[in-house]
């Protein structure tokens, strides 16, 4: 069922760019996620080339629409993390509540060592207990964070975090979302995620 799924992805990408022929020696078009939040639309940049299992995995979950009336739940700040050594800037997003028990299975790890991709300002990764658990659950970086690469010691395995994305636009809706209310790190109220919706580079 996950092999069917991932082909249904993969071809829906294809019908997306049906009509676009880039000239010889020209990139395909990207492929960009509008989120639509509460507080703004933030556009991420999806990165099937270098990621192709994180990336396709997230795509699924946006056309399956799980993150319809989903929520960015969690914020990371300097002040909030008084157990951490480490410490970062994030924000976390989740799946609509009915979907939480039926999503799909765990991916394998895409670590940034073999990728090549980097956890900067802005990038799109998904959040994650052990290696090979990763789901649907993601968050965006504010500032560059570079112990969330393999070799990081943000996670104490140091396999780091799968980056699949970068914000292209919005990033002043990432910052007011990451400096929201919140008791701890969970916001209150967490911020909704109307719609996320798939599209080409021209939409």
């Amino acid at each position: 069922m996950r092999l069917l799924r991932s082909l249904v992805v993969v071809l829906s990408t294809v019908l997306l760019f049906a009509g676009s022929s880039p000239a010889a020696g020209q990139e395909r078009p990207d492929l960009f996620v509008l989120i639509e939040t509460d507080l703004g639309r933030i556009e991420v940049a999806i990165d099937l080339q270098r990621a192709p299992v994180t990336a396709n995995n997230f795509l699924e979950y946006v056309q399956a629409g799980h993150f319809t009336d989903g929520q960015f739940h969690r914020t990371v700040r300097l002040d909030n993390q008084p157990d951490n050594d480490v410490l970062i800037e994030v924000i976390q997003a989740s799946v609509n509540q009915d979907f939480r028990e039926n999503g799909f299975e765990s991916i394998a790890l895409e670590r940034t060592s073999v990728t090549g991709l980097k956890h900067l300002d802005g990038t799109v990764s998904m959040a994650r207990g052990g290696p090979d658990t990763a789901t649907s659950s993601f968050f965006i970086c504010i500032g560059d964070q570079p112990s969330l690469d393999f070799g990081g010691n943000r996670n104490p395995d140091g396999q780091g975090f799968a980056v699949f994305g970068q914000v292209t636009h919005g990033m002043d809706v990432v910052r007011q979302i990451q400096q929201a209310p919140a008791e701890g790190q969970s916001l209150t109220p967490p911020v909704r995620i109307f719609s996320m919706m798939v599209v080409g580079k021209n939409y």
